[in-house]
């Protein structure tokens, strides 16, 4: 099952079009993402039984906002892919504990929104990224999954000279620049994936290949990280973890290699769908 955000309407997105929850279910559903998270369990139900008063209407994808757009808290997580933390962040050994960093809600963008590029050097990293759907507070590693309402494909842009800047990293900071968390380009529930092998995971920039992975080689799958995150803070519906980046950023490479305007970059995971973003110069900058 596929749930999108149309024009700032709940949708269930089928081959033919979009079918408008609000209207479908009689006034059943709010019309709003953040309010159907409030009801997700009675929403999915509904959902499965089909029985929709309206049907589905063509739509333009570029109508698509992000599908928790006012999530209460982001949570992002660093050196996740092997590739990335054994290769291009040289540690000797993989981490025993993930490492978590928060994206400011502000930087939450739709899955095609233009990025405004900060002076700095913009990198681009793309990552799966699970919404959660129940509350969850200190859940297991098995029943984790079973708060989560679903993926979608994000980007965690990031400006590393402010990320680095200082004696110690300013991750939140240079990671919540507006445009800066833009994912989509909807929210696919987990009962429609097969992650048997794992989900493709790749990252063009202008059409070049600059990142390609699979899910299977995150080192705290999502699952781990739910419970993780669900022992320390109470985790909400609509809340957003950005599970991390494998091997290709930009400024792993010799030479390093950023984002200008102009740059388009797409993200694409399988089952899952692409987001679009155009770097345009930041116009109050």
């Amino acid at each position: 099952m596929r749930i999108g955000n149309v024009g700032g309407r709940a949708s269930l997105i089928v081959d033919a079009g979009a079918i408008d929850i609000d209207r479908a279910s009689g006034g059943k559903f709010p019309a709003d993402m953040a309010g159907l998270f409030e009801c997700w369990g009675d929403f999915i139900a509904w959902a499965r039984e089909g029985r929709f008063e309206t049907g589905a209407e063509a739509f333009d994808e570029r109508s698509l906002g992000a599908p928790s757009p006012m999530p209460r808290q982001v949570f992002a997580v660093g050196l996740n892919y092997r590739d990335h933390a054994l290769g291009e962040a040289g540690l000797k050994e993989l981490p025993t504990s993930p490492l978590i960093f928060t994206k400011f809600p502000t930087c939450i963008a739709g899955p095609y929104d233009d990025l405004p590029l900060p002076v700095g050097n913009v990198d681009w990293e793309i990552e799966l990224v699970a919404v959660i759907g129940t509350r969850a507070s200190r859940v297991s590693v098995e029943d984790a999954l079973d708060h989560v309402a679903g993926y979608a494909v994000g980007q965690d842009f990031s400006e590393r000279l402010m990320q680095l800047s200082g004696g110690m990293p300013q991750f939140s900071l240079g990671k919540s620049f507006p445009g800066f968390g833009p994912f989509g380009p909807w929210l696919v529930t987990l009962d429609a994936l097969d992650e048997t092998n794992g989900l493709a995971v790749e990252c063009t920039v202008n059409g070049v290949k600059v990142q390609g992975s699979d899910t299977s080689q995150l080192i705290f799958p999502v699952n781990d990280l739910v419970s993780r995150l669900s022992h320390v803070c109470t985790l909400l519906p609509g809340d957003v973890i950005f599970t991390g980046t494998p091997a290709g950023v930009g400024n792993a490479r010799n030479p390093k290699w950023f984002l200008k305007p102009g740059d388009e970059v797409v993200s694409t995971i399988a089952q899952i769908g692409s987001i679009k973003q155009t770097c345009v110069a930041d116009p109050c900058q």
